[in-house]
């Protein structure tokens, strides 16, 4: 009887699924693909036009004052929710399974992917306190912490311990699905990313810890939206590669 129910789930995990639920499937993904390109696009254009905004000196966090600061505090929140949604598409061609092809990965990637969303979110609602001169007119030290500030920061760091996790699960799963180039590029992003967070957060804002932050970041992001893309092309398996 076991192996009976056996080969009927592995036949179900092979069919094809209906072409509604794999366009949801991959609009969902979509989401997550695009992510991050809009995060750091919106970022990069405020701190090139942003009067006083420094990238060698100043958090992306930052934009959030000021009278345009309702940019970013969108953008935050947006792509928070375009995280969300890439979990959500991920969580859908991850279904449980044998545990030697899908593993942790089909439940806590998508998980601490949405808790990265989430945090995301708070941080938008929450602005990141004024500091070393920026907005202009802020003092350069001496600024104090305000509620709200540090909420921003404890959901920022949460936020960015649960995406290196997600990194960490899905290297942990594409070893498992023979997909060595991918692991090795999930381990190296984590690694990269963690060490640049606690760099930043122990180095008082030098310049080259902030511009190496920064070069971390745009991994990171690279490495959720060309994780979901790979997802994304087998969106109508319900088993994914």
């Amino acid at each position: 009887m076991s192996q009976t129910n056996t080969v009927k789930a592995a036949a179900q995990a092979a069919a094809p699924v209906r072409a509604p639920a794999v366009r949801a499937r991959k609009s969902l993904l979509a989401c997550g693909v695009i992510a991050g390109p809009f995060y750091v696009l919106v970022s990069l254009t405020q701190a090139w036009m942003r009067e006083g905004f420094d990238l060698t000196r100043h958090a992306w966090s930052l934009l959030a004052n000021g009278s345009l600061g309702w940019i970013q505090m969108t953008n935050l929140i947006l792509t928070g929710v375009l995280v969300i949604a890439g979990a959500a598409g991920l969580r859908s061609v991850l279904p449980p399974g044998a545990p030697s092809i899908t593993g942790r990965g089909s439940t806590w990637a998508p998980r601490l992917l949405v808790a990265y969303g989430v945090s995301m979110v708070g941080a938008g609602i929450f602005r990141a306190d004024p500091a070393q001169g920026f907005p202009p007119g802020t003092p350069d030290t001496g600024t104090s912490t305000s509620w709200h500030g540090a909420l921003h920061f404890v959901l920022a760091g949460v936020g960015f311990l649960c995406l290196v996790a997600a990194c960490f699960v899905l290297a942990h799963r594409f070893v498992a699905a023979g997909l060595q180039g991918w692991a090795r590029f999930s381990r190296s992003t984590a690694v990269v990313f963690l060490a640049g967070f606690l760099a930043l957060a122990a180095s008082g804002g030098r310049v080259w810890v902030n511009l190496t932050f920064t070069a971390a970041i745009v991994l990171a992001w690279a490495w959720m939206s060309m994780a979901l893309m790979h997802f994304h092309g087998r969106a109508a398996r319900t088993r994914a590669a």
